[in-house]
């Protein structure tokens, strides 16, 4: 039901729009969405999770539209739903995790800039992980998952969020090297997510 979707709040897979006002921002979601592992936008929501509805079906759909078509490259495939609750209507966008990563959006100076989903937020990939984006395998292989090392990680990163490699390294006592290889590994094996922000790169939990 909407009235517990909404309740989930937003994260990874769901994010709340009062209304689409700018196509090229909507972009950066849709295209974070399908370099993740999909999600689904509800317009006509507020950020604290109040239903005030939208106006018009049409409208919010040609934006949407116009940023999945135009924006995205490549372009992408939206499904599409209205739902009501208490009489106002909300427009459901399910974005499918893509198989043709990486989707970029053209920026203010005309740079393409790939967006990946983090918690609530879409982000900058940074190269290196558009780079990983292209090559990512859709399924983990079960025997790097299972690893000692790597549940530590695991573990570590549904406590505290995110990771840099000194801090995997220490954590489970190996060369910075070998760690910045396995945590490379884990996210070509769509484990991980790399972020990279002045220089400065950590890996977070990608669902």
């Amino acid at each position: 039901m909407l009235h517990d979707l909404i309740a989930k709040g937003e994260g990874t897979h769901l994010e709340f729009k009062r209304t689409i006002d700018s196509a090229a921002k909507i972009a950066k979601t849709l295209a974070a969405f399908a370099n993740t592992t999909g999600g689904l936008l509800l317009v006509g929501v507020q950020d604290n999770g109040r239903v005030q509805g939208i106006a018009s079906e049409q409208q919010e759909m040609e934006k949407i539209e116009e940023a999945a078509d135009r924006l995205c490259d490549p372009p992408l495939s939206l499904a599409y739903e209205v739902r009501l609750s208490e009489g106002k209507s909300v427009l459901l966008i399910r974005v499918a995790e893509s198989e043709d990563k990486p989707h970029t959006v053209r920026d203010a100076n005309g740079n393409r800039v790939t967006y990946v989903r983090v918690r609530d937020r879409s982000v900058p990939a940074g190269r290196r992980m558009a780079d990983i984006l292209r090559t990512v395998q859709r399924d983990a292989d079960p025997a790097l998952v299972q690893s000692g090392k790597v549940k530590s990680l695991l573990a570590y990163l549904r406590a505290n969020g995110s990771i840099n490699t000194k801090r995997f390294a220490r954590l489970i006592n190996v060369s910075e090297r070998r760690a910045l290889k396995m945590l490379t590994e884990l996210a070509r094996h769509n484990v991980l997510l790399l972020h990279e922000q002045h220089n400065h790169v950590t890996y977070c939990l990608r669902k």
